[in-house]
């Protein structure tokens, strides 16, 4: 054990009783697991057979169990597996479940769609909705909470209630579980048959848990079960990393550990064998801003390198301009493509960086899957206007728009596989005001069809009314309608620099056949190109250099969150992010974006006047002053004005710039 450093030493070496490891990023938790496994077996010579390892995913779980053999030179009997492939065991050795009753992704999906069938449900992203419903019932399940006091973010409680029922009862009558349902199974297993649970407490006496700050209510129950009375529960994460809230994963599970085990013994491995010093303090001053959360001091092994680069652009074009040259620079310099990763907050936001790497040939790969936005319903409603517009009279097209906004038509009225317009007026000339109805429509497609697309997305947006359609479908789905009207700014920007439909229609298909080439290489490690990533996504990963895009206040933190919680978790992930970076790390944001002025987040305020060296333009300016380090263009004036400060963090980002302190 010469080359560990104190604190992971004792962490190895504990034997009995519970203990908590906060291991931050890159600080050695995998090798503080594997060495403390195998000094549980020679050194106290315990059963491999009764140590449990635990992780979140089967990749994780192989990896784990690969580096533990290579220390042990061969086989060991120590149990390595996730949450769902162990308590499985557990249900197939009470009730004999096999493989074939666990519930297949697809029939999830379909049990869902048939209920929002059976209830005519009018949905237009049904792939989504089918998802985020299947979400919240599995959120339902392992924070164990009581549906009829769930309050859904999807649709109205009735209807929530009455999907979750019908999937639930669909599950039993065909003897089906979910994965959600292997650890409900468990825990009522465990909790009702004291017999059973005595039989896997004596079987598992070790347990040690990687990942820990994902831990779920449910999951958490169960083990603090299995782990009774010995309770020689060994527990690895970071309170600083927990960013699953929406799966039920929550700080407070971890940070209430200790008092859950009173004699719980703490150790802090502070030392992060990734990140340079530069990123290692920018990184945790920002999260020291976080309440919900343990103190930690930790240090780089490294020493100075570059500092982090914070820099701000007049829109995204002048952003991915200056992104793309800093790639190929460092590539120039000999970093792989594969050694650099982009980092953003949501998979939506890299279509246009995306169309710029493919004009550079950059080869990038992208770990999420990055939806077309053409193929977006919001997407097809404006494909469908257009090509009415320019006299396609399928019935198919004007099914999707003829009701958005609301006109009152009828389906019935479409008898033919052709629309004639003429006819339908025809159909409806009792009624003096559908009639005008669908004498405006026509007026207006006569408008849209000698626009250009930029033109004719804005003529349906605001003259055609398709925004209030929006406004009142994101009401029925309990979302934000910027969300929606995100898209719409999104297709209308991208569409600006055709001119004519055709152009714009044919870059489409280009983009999409593009966009599955790129997807092919989503699994090719050695594929050599620089990684695309949501800071979610981006977990566990590491990469020489780092650029972080669109920092700015309503993406990083997302306009969503709106609660202390959730602000907390926007700066978990802005964290986890930052903490990607082992030596470069660019942090950029736009002071315009859809033609909306921008500001940028609060996270760049918090990172800049709380560092040791920030470059601004092409000089590195550093002042020590009390407890900060500020960053400063004016000496005098910055002095003045912390005079009047106790704590560095009251300065706003806004008014430092305002007065000409410190520029980006």
């Amino acid at each position: 054990m010469d080359n560990l450093n104190d604190a992971q030493k004792q962490a190895i070496v504990h034997k009995d009783g519970p203990m908590m490891v906060l291991a931050g990023p890159g600080s050695g938790k995998t090798t503080v697991i594997t060495k403390r496994t195998k000094y549980l077996v020679e050194k106290h010579g315990v059963n491999p057979r009764n140590i449990l390892v635990i992780t979140f995913t089967k990749a994780a779980a192989r990896e784990m169990k690969e580096r533990f053999e290579q220390l042990m030179k061969g086989e060991c009997q120590v149990t390595f597996g996730t949450f769902h492939s162990v308590f499985f065991y557990i249900l197939k050795q009470a009730y004999h479940f096999t493989a074939a009753n666990i519930i297949r992704e697809e029939t999830k999906k379909a049990y869902i769609k048939e209920s929002i069938d059976r209830l005519n449900l009018e949905v237009e992203d049904e792939a989504d909705f089918i998802s985020n419903i299947i979400g919240e019932i599995s959120l339902v399940k392992s924070e164990m909470l009581p549906i009829e006091h769930y309050y859904s973010t999807n649709c109205a409680e009735e209807i929530f209630i009455q999907i979750y029922k019908e999937y639930d009862q669909r599950l039993r009558r065909n003897q089906l579980i979910d994965f959600d349902d292997m650890l409900v199974y468990c825990y009522e297993l465990l909790s009702q048959r004291s017999d059973i649970l005595a039989m896997w407490q004596n079987y598992y006496q070790y347990i040690l848990i990687d990942e820990f700050q994902d831990i779920n209510k449910l999951q958490y129950e169960i083990v603090k079960l299995l782990a009774k009375p010995r309770n020689n529960l060994f527990i690895v994460g970071d309170d600083d990393q927990s960013i699953y809230r929406f799966r039920g994963a929550k700080p407070e599970i971890m940070l209430g550990f200790p008092k859950d085990y009173e004699n719980t013994k703490t150790v802090l491995l502070d030392v992060n064998y990734r990140s340079s010093k530069d990123i290692v303090d920018g990184a945790l001053r920002v999260i020291s801003n976080n309440k919900n959360r343990f103190e930690k001091v930790i240090k780089s092994n490294r020493a100075l390198e570059q500092p982090i680069v914070v820099k701000s652009f007049s829109d995204t074009n002048e952003e991915y301009k200056y992104l793309i040259e800093e790639i190929q620079k460092n590539n120039r310099s000999g970093m792989l493509y594969q050694d650099m990763a982009v980092i953003f907050r949501t998979n939506l936001q890299p279509r246009v960086l995306i169309e710029r790497l493919m004009e550079y040939n950059i080869p990038f790969k992208m770990k999420d899957m990055v939806p077309n936005i053409y193929e977006h319903w919001i997407a097809k409603d404006l494909i469908s206007y257009i090509k009415i517009a320019l006299g396609d009279r399928s019935r198919s097209e004007f099914l999707r728009v003829m009701n958005r906004p609301k006109r009152y038509l009828s389906r019935d009225l479409l008898s033919s596989s052709v629309v004639d317009f003429s006819l339908l007026k025809e159909k409806v000339k009792d009624k003096s005001w559908m009639v005008e109805r669908i004498v405006q429509l026509e007026a207006d497609l006569d408008m849209v069809k000698n626009l250009p697309p930029f033109g004719a997305i804005q003529y349906i947006r605001k003259a055609i009314g398709y925004e209030g359609y929006l406004e009142e479908y994101a009401s029925f789905r309990r979302m934000q309608v910027s969300e929606l009207l995100e898209i719409l700014d999104q297709l209308q920007d991208g569409a600006r620099e055709y001119q004519t439909f055709s152009q714009w229609f044919a870059h489409m298909e280009e983009y999409k056949v593009q966009l599955e080439e790129q997807m092919k290489q989503r699994e090719d490690k050695n594929y050599d190109g620089v990684t695309l990533t949501t800071m979610h996504s981006s977990k566990g990963l590491e990469y020489q250099a780092v650029f972080m895009i669109d920092v700015n206040e309503g993406i990083t933190p997302y306009k969503k969150a709106v609660k202390d919680a959730d602000l907390e978790e926007e700066r978990r992930m802005f964290y986890v992010g930052m903490t990607r970076a082992k030596k470069i790390l660019h942090i950029y944001w736009v002071k315009e974006m859809f033609h909306k002025k921008m500001s940028p987040s609060r996270y760049i305020g918090e990172l800049s006047f709380a560092k040791e060296r920030l470059k601004v333009g092409n000089e590195i300016y550093h002042k020590k002053y009390k407890k900060g380090t500020i960053t400063y263009i004016d000496e005098k004036k910055m002095m003045v004005y912390f005079e009047q400060l106790k704590d560095t963090r009251t300065l706003s980002i806004e008014y430092a710039v305002s007065q000409g302190l410190i520029e980006f």
